[in-house]
């Protein structure tokens, strides 16, 4: 907050000293201090003092019933605002339910685009007891700016005591914003782990409510309430969690076991045929990364073309489902 790490100290500052000189560089025109500065004259705690070419300070109680009045009076506003919005929606929640269309459309309902984040905010933020999810590695500047959201809503259903747990690949353990991600909601007692394979995205609110993609292109979303399949979702990721690592574990004996299950799988991509876009993906890591995984394996086995590594590999029988 600019007020805090900046004006404050620069307000601190002119009261000090008996005001801030026109002369000081810092708070010419595109100086470091400069915001800082017209923040504190639109809030009235400096002026300008023409006789003395320098801003000076204002008592600051005198100042306090302009700012906080206006806002506490906002904040009462906004509270009986939701407060009317809440029993709005609890009506046409009553009508929804009244009505056959409820019935009519089954248990399966569809959201699109921007509608997707707004339901999955709504779904974590009515969550009593737990949260599964799995997150597939995605776009890392998309990443950061999802994540940053996510941290927000999962930091408030922490709070609330509802249990979190959640799956990421393996790859998502060399992810900065991920690694960051993680260590907050872990301090707030949420559980990660990590698993070589790829999977796709599902939110398990409940175990009422599950949350998957409806297209590739994640533009639509499927919000699934029937308990048969909510229950086996569930059991897919159970079975997942129960292979997968544990994010917080760096050991190296942990790190190394990874890292030969990201080669067999790597292995198990060149094996089947898969395109390198398309091998990436089930890693969850860049084209780029992917082809040095292949280079890799191309100086272990002295090969100069994949052919020659695919026709090496089979020679001595690696298929990347060998054991440990």
């Amino acid at each position: 907050m600019l007020f805090e790490t900046a004006a404050a100290p620069l307000y601190e500052e002119a009261a000090v000293s008996g005001g801030l000189a026109d002369s000081d560089p810092r708070i010419a025109k595109g100086g470091p201090q400069r915001e800082a500065l017209d923040l504190l004259v639109s809030l009235n705690l400096l002026v300008h003092d023409r006789a003395h070419q320098a801003y000076v300070p204002v008592d600051p109680a005198t100042v306090q019933s302009h700012v906080v009045g206006p806002l506490s009076q906002q904040g009462a506003e906004l509270l009986n605002e939701s407060s009317e919005w809440a029993r709005a929606f609890g009506q046409l929640s009553q009508a929804w339910r009244r009505s056959p269309t409820s019935s009519s459309r089954g248990p399966i309902t569809e959201f699109r685009d921007a509608a997707i984040g707004t339901f999955i905010a709504g779904a974590v933020a009515e969550a009593e007891s737990e949260l599964l999810t799995a997150q597939p590695q995605a776009d890392r500047d998309r990443r950061r700016v999802s994540l940053k959201s996510a941290l927000e809503r999962d930091s408030a259903a922490l709070d609330r005591g509802v249990k979190m747990r959640t799956l990421y690949q393996h790859s998502a353990r060399r992810n900065t914003p991920t690694r960051e991600y993680v260590a907050e909601v872990t301090a707030l007692g949420a559980e990660v782990r990590t698993l070589d394979e790829f999977f796709n995205r599902m939110i398990v609110v409940d175990r009422r409510l599950a949350i998957i993609p409806g297209s590739p292109d994640l533009s639509l979303a499927m919000a699934i309430r029937e308990p048969g399949l909510v229950a086996y979702l569930a059991d897919i990721f159970e079975r997942a969690w129960e292979r997968a690592r544990p994010f917080t574990d760096s050991e190296r004996s942990m790190m190394n076991s990874i890292a030969r299950e990201q080669r067999a799988m790597t292995i198990r991509m060149l094996i089947e045929g898969h395109s390198d876009p398309v091998s990436a993906k089930r890693l969850g890591v860049s084209a780029r990364t992917f082809a040095g995984y292949v280079a890799d394996l191309k100086a272990e086995y002295e090969s100069e073309t994949r052919f020659q590594l695919g026709y090496t590999m089979g020679q001595r029988g690696v298929s990347g489902l060998e054991s440990d």
